[in-house]
């Protein structure tokens, strides 16, 4: 269980390091609430993984200093466009929580992974992406 909660705890930390670098590139004042609003819920989250994987007696090992990113983000449209993908890939960290959990801990999962794909979605609506949905998010894409 703990390697389905260390993997949730890499994919939000990697959405917090994302959105720090994806609303200095959003202007709309919207766009940028949208993107602090994110960041405050990965950081909830990151914070309930911790404290799980800590009940849980075990260690996940310290988040990355920096991260890899898929692509340079230099405006507008790489922020959306990074905002996406780190959404997709947050409720694809998620999934796998889902088969290892019962009860409250499953609850949770399942919020986390269903608020990212929403996030996703929005992302998508304000990106102007079609579609905006996936069919089956958290699943990855082949």
């Amino acid at each position: 269980m703990n390697e389905q909660f260390a993997g949730a705890l890499a994919a939000e930390e990697a959405a917090i390091y994302a959105y720090g670098l994806i609303g200095v590139k959003l202007s709309a004042a919207a766009e940028v609430t949208e993107a602090r609003g994110a960041e405050q819920a990965h950081r909830e989250r990151r914070d309930w993984l911790i404290s799980k994987i800590a009940e849980l007696k075990s260690s996940a090992g310290p988040a990355a200093a920096s991260y890899t990113l898929p692509f340079p983000v230099s405006d507008r449209e790489s922020a959306l466009e990074l905002a996406i993908r780190i959404e997709d890939g947050v409720a694809q960290g998620w999934r796998p929580v889902l088969g290892v959990t019962q009860d409250a801990d499953r609850t949770t999962g399942l919020s986390a992974m269903t608020d990212a794909a929403i996030r996703a979605c929005r992302w998508r609506r304000i990106a102007d992406v079609t579609p905006l949905t996936m069919a089956f998010p958290g699943k990855t894409v082949t």
